[in-house]
């Protein structure tokens, strides 16, 4: 499964993967939105982490994934637990 998150922490950048990884899944995170719009692509989930996000950077991730079959998952906390939360109601688990 492909994971895409948007937002969220920078520094926490690393450890978004490591827990997708986890998770069986590959992942791109964005932080920033510069090019961020054009390099989302087709992902089976985009994670929104709308706490830490202009509305200018959500308004394009929703539109980078417009009309593709992607799971929309909002959520205004950025933490691993977050995260963690997302991937086990949208994944078959981790290992």
């Amino acid at each position: 499964m492909s994971v895409v998150i948007v937002g969220g922490n920078e520094r926490m950048e690393r450890q978004y993967k490591d827990l997708c990884q986890a998770y069986r899944c590959s992942a791109k995170v964005y932080t920033k939105a510069e090019g961020m719009s054009s390099k989302v692509g087709s992902p089976d989930l985009l994670v929104l982490f709308t706490g830490t996000m202009s509305h200018k950077m959500l308004q394009g991730a929703l539109c980078a994934v417009k009309g593709k079959n992607t799971i929309i998952a909002r959520s205004h906390s950025s933490s691993m637990t977050a995260l963690r939360g997302i991937l086990e109601s949208h994944t078959a688990g981790a290992v």
